[in-house]
Formats: structure tokens, sequence, C-alpha cells
């Protein structure tokens, strides 16, 4: 089930699912140590005496975000009973702390019993396995702890506390936990539980006719009993209902202290602009890692997840953020970049949040016995162009100076040296979307726009002899590109080549939307005959002639396949693939009116968002529902580049038609 609500500072991330539970609590890292694992954490109410969880159908559920905020305003009502829940969930900027208020809103003629439960299913450290959860009468708190993670869960109804709460096993023997309790409206009290165990307590108010009361429901999480306590503190010294006002001002202020061109853009395309900024800050590690994405339920179709950092997801992410001017909030990604590079120049296929290698299924021997590096070599060439672009748009020349020589450096050497000399082209690596290794266009085109930037900051520091290098190397890839992997016969780029004995290679003529790095990272402009007639192609052959729209990845793409009619559906639409075909048409236009394809492509990615403003990775390509994980953050950063470059564009050709 997707995260249709994400909250978080960098430390402490909280995923909620379309009914308001609580389905992932990452800390220490966003991404690492999962304490949920995706179970359910439910929330239930009794009303004068009828009893139901909130995903039930008795309830209607309405999730949602303030405006321009990372506090989210949900409505759940129950329509028999004449209730309104108005929820509005947070994660503190600063603190690791949770908070949710509840504004009960009774609008029926008769007074209104209610008792709220709150269920806490934990799996400490990303395991079931000694467990404590415990209720503490000096606060009157419910604690979950193992080891060095502590965790603190309090409510209150009308100012007064938990009223009753028990603790248990759970998806143990025929244990299915302190949730079945709740169902019958009343706990039986167990102060105690070790194990796999889980939590219930309630709250309880009354509610006059057509009268409203606010409750309030907290979470503090630490590495000991007394990081937790301080927190508890310092929020009931505040206030939950303060503290939730002052993080909605300060998300609101981080969030507009850079203004976009509306232009001719709708508020919706501009609201989810916005909100695509916060959905990244959630999933941007305070240290520097940008993870791909937390949605823990990917785990069921393969065991693993995407809570990682892809060096390639997190350049693209970086770049984007940096043009739409939040420049601080991914200078800690290039210092973390520098800090893994090996000693040889290259960085690994993918990172865990703590940067530690993350998983990985390339292998360092091809099927020959011959050893590999078991590398995308674009991840390495797509930091080293990002963190040019970084420099375009901050002039920090002492950042850029402070990583010159531990990352820019290094990493433009290996790409001169890992080169097919007699091709001219980069040596075999893995392709972006990580399944076949041979020789790319879209790695040969991020290696050019490596050794670009490369020379950019050569020449800005001075360094001439290595600048020429860097543009050499950069002059022999665009020379391999053209002579290797443009075919004059089909009028287009191919997707890449893969090599045989004696520096033979065999031609994949396989479409492929990633073939926008052609002009993306600067070896052609957008117009080149030979880009225009492979962006041509591309639309018509991966364009989803479904009904749905979209662009599929490449031709006959097997992950997630929904179905084998080519003809209809080539591969699942993507949101990236399809916003990619939007900014070759912008960096095309040359009037208002070619702006026109790029403004439709923007509406279909914000129509396909969830209501809440989150983005999928990819759709059905008939029913358009989101398939595979959501949200992805590099869906998010993908549309605010795309809408910031349109903005730009249309400001240029605007005053260009005033001055006709």
């Amino acid at each position: 089930m997707p995260r249709h609500l994400v909250l978080g500072n960098g430390n402490l991330l909280i995923n909620l699912d379309e009914h308001l539970q609580i389905r992932d609590i990452y800390y220490p890292y966003v991404g690492q140590q999962n304490h949920v694992q995706g179970h359910v954490n439910r929330l239930g109410a009794s009303i004068n005496g009828s009893f139901s969880w909130l995903s039930s159908k008795e309830w209607t559920i309405e999730p949602g975000y303030h405006n321009d905020s990372l506090v989210t305003l949900s409505y759940a009502r129950n329509n028999k009973e004449g209730v309104t829940l108005k929820i509005e969930d947070a994660v503190h900027q600063r603190e690791n702390m949770f908070m949710r208020r509840i504004t009960v809103n009774n609008e029926s003629y008769e007074e209104k019993r209610i008792k709220l439960f709150f269920h806490q299913d934990l799996s400490i450290y990303e395991n079931e396995v000694g467990d404590t959860a415990y209720y503490d009468p000096e606060k009157s708190v419910i604690i979950h702890y193992k080891k060095n993670r502590y965790f603190l869960f309090t409510a209150s109804f009308d100012q007064r506390g938990i009223d009753q709460y028990t603790t248990g096993v759970k998806r143990f023997l025929s244990a299915e936990g302190t949730w079945k309790d709740a169902e019958d409206g009343h706990l039986h009290v167990n102060p105690i539980a070790q194990g796999s165990v889980d939590s219930t307590f309630s709250v309880e108010g009354i509610v006059p006719p057509h009268g409203q009361c606010d409750a309030y429901y907290a979470l503090t999480v630490g590495k000991s009993r007394e990081e937790v306590f301080s927190l508890y503190d310092y929020l009931m010294e505040i206030g939950p209902s303060l503290t939730l006002d002052k993080i909605d001002v300060y998300w609101r202020r981080w969030v507009n202290k850079t203004k976009v061109n509306p232009c001719n853009l709708s508020d919706k395309l501009l609201n989810l602009y916005n909100r695509s900024l916060l959905i990244i800050r959630t999933q941007t590690n305070e240290n520097g890692y940008i993870i791909a994405a937390n949605d823990s339920d990917i785990q069921h179709y393969n065991r693993d997840h995407y809570s990682y950092m892809w060096p390639r997801d997190g350049a693209l992410v970086a770049a984007a953020v940096a043009k739409a001017g939040f420049h601080g909030m991914v200078k800690n990604f290039y210092r973390r970049c520098a800090d893994v590079l090996t000693k040889e120049g290259y960085l690994h296929h993918k990172y865990n949040p703590d940067g530690s290698i993350g998983s990985s299924w390339h292998p360092m021997i091809n099927k020959d016995g011959v050893s590999q590096l078991p590398i995308q070599e674009d991840e390495t060439a797509l930091v080293l162009w990002a963190f040019w672009e970084h420099y375009k748009e901050t002039g920090d020349i002492e950042f850029a100076q402070s990583l010159y020589r531990s990352l820019v450096r290094p990493s433009a050497r290996f790409l001169l040296q890992y080169m097919q000399d007699e091709l001219d082209l980069p040596m075999p690596s893995y392709d972006l979307w990580e399944e076949r290794r041979g020789i790319f266009t879209f790695t040969a085109s991020s290696v050019y726009g490596g050794l670009m930037a490369a020379h950019s900051f050569a020449t800005l520091f001075g360094e001439d002899d290595r600048a020429e290098r860097y543009k050499k190397g950069a002059d022999r890839i665009k020379a391999g590109m053209e002579k290797h992997l443009y075919d004059e016969e089909a009028g287009r780029f191919l997707r890449g080549i893969y090599l045989l004995d004696d520096n033979a290679y065999k031609k994949d003529f396989t479409m492929e939307s990633s073939m926008y790095a052609l002009f993306a990272f600067g070896v052609y402009s957008a117009d080149d005959e030979r880009v225009v007639r492979t962006m041509h192609q591309m639309n018509e052959e991966l364009s989803i002639k479904s009904g749905v729209g979209g662009i599929a990845r490449y031709t006959n793409d097997y992950y997630f396949q929904q179905t084998h009619d080519m003809a209809r559906a080539p591969g699942n639409p993507w949101l990236i693939c399809t916003l990619w075909l939007a900014k070759w048409h912008i960096q095309c236009a040359k009037s208002l009116q070619d702006l026109e394809r790029p403004h439709e492509i923007l509406r279909w990615v914000q129509q396909h968002s969830f209501s809440t403003g989150v983005l999928p990775e990819q759709l059905h390509p008939f029913t358009g529902e989101a398939l595979s994980v959501a949200p992805l953050t590099w869906s998010h950063a993908t549309y605010v580049d795309v809408l910031k470059e349109y903005t730009k564009v249309y400001e240029k050709l605007s005053q260009n038609s005033l001055a006709r």
C-alpha cells in the first residue's frame, strides 16, 4: 500500500497510509531502522459504545495536508454516528517527536461519549525479538524499548490523559495483538509485556450536541529513557497544540523562501511543486544521503526495498533542488559522495543511509569468469555533473573548492581511465535501470556531462592542463557516440551496444526513454536533428495508447509488467520518463505555443498524483493506478526540475513576444 502522507525532519520519518494509520517509523536515519516494518498501527473510536477502526467501511477517510506545509489536514467521517474527526499530524522540524491533534466534531443532536483507541505495533531494530512494552505511572505513558531505542507514547482528551491501557503479545502462537482487546470498547489492563509485543490505550471524553473537543496523541523517540522523557517534558511545557501550529508556520516559511514565477500555471500545478519540495525534504537525511523511496510494502515483492541512496537518484534530485533555490538542503549530499568515493574514484551501486554499501545484484565476475567492476558508471558521472549545476546556481566557490580535490579530481580521473580505447567510449557497466551490462547512450552522455563539469571546475581553479585533459576526454566520448551509438539507417541513437570478441559489438535498437540524456547533459542541443529524430521515435514507440497516457521506460519493460500488448502499452507509464519528454519540448520551444505540450504533461502528472500530492514511480497502463513505491523522490524532483525549467523558458519567450 503506498504511503499517502509522509512526515519527517531528516532523522525521524513517519509514513501514514490512506486510513491515517502509521505504517513506518524510521529512526535515526531516513530509510534505516524501520521500527514498524509496514505493520498497521491502528486508530479506532468507540462512539456511545459502538466501536470501529478507522480502516473499516464505517469511516470515510480524506487524507491531506495543509497547503505548503508538512502538517497534515485529514478528515475521517462516520455518517452513521454523525461524527467527524479532523486529524492533523506532524513531525517536529528539529526534535524527534510526532504529534497528532484530533478535533472531534459531534454533528448530531445527541451527546456523544467518545473513546479514541491508539494501537502501537513496533518491531524495534527491524525485528520482533526482545522488545518490551510497559506502562510508566510516573507520566502515565506507554514506552516501547529495546537496547538503545526508546519510543514514548501518550495521549489526552479534553486535557485528561490515558484512560485505559494494555500491553501484550502479537503474531506469536494464537495471539493476534492487543488491538483485538479494544474491539469491545474496553481494555483489560496488562502493565508490561516482552518479546513480540504491542500496546493499545484509550482516552475518553464527552462531546455535546453540535460541539467539538480536541484530543492529542504524541510520540517521542530517542536512544534512552531519559531522552524520550526530556522530549516529553519539552512538548508538555509548550503544549501540543501550540507546537503543531509552530511546526506549520515553519514549513510554510521554509517552502516559500524562494518563489517560482507562476506564468500560466494553475494553482494545482504550483501546489504540487511546493508539495514535491516538502516531500523531497522528508526523504533527505540530515547527514546528506538522499533516499530513493521509503515505502516498506515493496518488501513484499522482493524482500528488499528502496530505502537506499543511489548516487544516480541523489545527483538528479540534488540538481533539481538546487535549481529550485534550496541549496543548503543538498550540500551534505556532495560531502557524503566525497566520503564514500573509492580510492579508484568511482561510486558503488547504492548506499545505506548511514553510508555503508547497500545490497546489490551486480556481480564482480562475468559469464566468462573475467573480473568486472559491479558499477553503473553514470552514477559517478552524474554526481560530477550535478555538482557543477549546484555551483552554477550558487556561485559558492569556497564550497566547490572544499570538494575539488576529494570529489572532482578523483572522479574525473576515473572517468578518463575507464575507457574502451578502441571505441572512444566508456567501458561496459550497468545501465541506469541496473538491468543489463553494456555501453549505453545514457551512460556515455552522463560521462560526457561529468567530464565537462570537471573541465569547468578545473578552469575555475586555474588548472588549465587538467581542464584540457577533461575536455579532450569529453570530446572523445562525443566522437565515439557519433560513430558507434548513432545508427544512420534507423535515423536515431541506439539504446546501447554489447561488446563481442575482437572489439566487435552487437547493437541494441530497443527504444529507450533515457536517451533524453543526449541533450540533458549537454552532449547535443535539444534541437539537433539526430536528437529530434530520436525523441520523435521515442514518443511514438513508448507512448501508452490505452487512454491512460504517459511514456514507458523502454519497449517490453518487464518490471511490474501488466500486459504483453506492446502496441497499446510497451511498458507501464513512468512519471519521470514522461517528464523527460516534456523537458525536451521545453528546450526546443521557440514560441509560447510550443510550450502547450509540456504544459499538458505537467497537468497529466498532477492528475495522477494522490489527493495528498504524493507521486508514485509508475502507473498501471490500463487503470492509471499507482504501481511500485510512492512517494518516489525521483518523481518529485523531476517534476520540480521540469516545472522550474518551464517557467524560465515561458518567461523568456513572453519577453521576446512583447519585444516584437
